[in-house]
């Protein structure tokens, strides 16, 4: 495979979940998401990291509270040359981010800058409500490819879930100052180191620069940017779920020096207390013993945000 595969999501979506059982990546088009508001979010999300650093940094996150920004993230353990920015979706959103029923032990609670404008926080939201519904379409999709109902994986979603929205900034250097970089972990050789995805779904918006390099046999491919498109791979709770029919998608962003890059992922992940076993078919072995989300997305998080021991695996589940 030298590309990963296109599919055109108003026309073909039966051959989606094929796409899926054997690349573990699609790019979509005709997704539905539009023009005007993907146009908006990528306006926002560079005037948000084109803030002064001491505006950004005071939306810090910490071991306590992971959404907010940071500068200083790990994949396997290495530090990426990059900076963040999480806002979760509410479980309540009618009521404020800041109210105590949408404070999560897990992720935290949103935090927003003051000294930006409305359109902000509107249109992130906006984009993370759309990139719901989408994720929804597609899990129909892949309910039917699995021989089950078309919103069997609804129930796990609704009326609450767990899903986030990141801002990527890529920047040419690294974003630490010089006098800060000795005190943390060092720069990895990647921008974003190889891994595969927590949860569920992950919706991606790739700005023109690309970067973006999924696995594919022995074989590093580019995900090329192609116009409107959005890029979608299956985490680890799909590949349980599937019991492997599905695996989640190996990926990484190369470095590139000639000019900074955003994108934005969307991670559609169920509730915290939802129990991940294998929906198995008359006679099928399950090949992963039960795993809690909330418990593995801790795990990661915690790996994510500094070197609290090892970053916990799917593989750690296997049977």
């Amino acid at each position: 495979m030298h590309s990963i595969p296109i599919v055109d999501f108003g026309t073909d979506k039966a051959s989606l979940f094929e796409q899926f059982r054997e690349h573990g990546f699609a790019q979509l088009v005709n997704h539905g998401i539009s023009d005007e508001l993907i146009g908006a979010v990528w306006q926002q999300s560079e005037a948000f990291f084109a803030l002064p650093m001491e505006e950004k940094r005071k939306l810090s996150r910490s071991h306590k509270n992971v959404m907010g920004y940071y500068d200083r993230e790990l994949t396997k353990e290495k530090r990426d040359q990059k900076e963040v920015f999480d806002f979760i979706c509410v479980p309540h959103p009618e009521l404020p981010d800041n109210h105590p029923d949408n404070f999560s032990k897990v992720d935290g609670v949103n935090q927003w800058s003051e000294g930006q404008p409305p359109e902000f926080q509107l249109t992130m939201k906006a984009y993370a409500a759309a990139c719901t519904d989408l994720s929804h379409r597609i899990l129909s999709v892949f309910s039917l490819g699995l021989g089950l109902e078309q919103d069997y994986f609804r129930q796990y979603f609704d009326p609450a879930h767990t899903s986030f929205t990141r801002l990527n900034h890529y920047p040419t250097t690294d974003v630490l100052e010089s006098g800060v970089q000795g005190d943390v972990v060092p720069l990895g050789d990647q921008a974003l180191h190889h891994h595969t995805d927590a949860g569920v779904l992950t919706v991606l918006l790739q700005d023109a620069v690309g970067g973006l390099q999924a696995k594919s046999g022995d074989d590093w491919i580019n995900v090329e940017p192609i116009d409107g498109s959005l890029i979608i791979n299956v985490g680890d709770l799909m590949q349980i779920w599937s019991n492997d029919k599905i695996k989640s998608a190996l990926h990484r962003v190369r470095p590139i020096t000639q000019t900074g890059r955003y994108s934005i992922p969307f991670f559609f992940n169920p509730p915290y207390e939802t129990v991940c076993a294998p929906i198995l078919a008359p006679g099928e072995d399950a090949l992963y013993r039960p795993m809690k989300w909330g418990d593995f997305r801790a795990g990661r998080a915690e790996g994510d945000f500094g070197s609290y021991g090892q970053e916990i695996q799917i593989s750690d589940f296997r049977l």
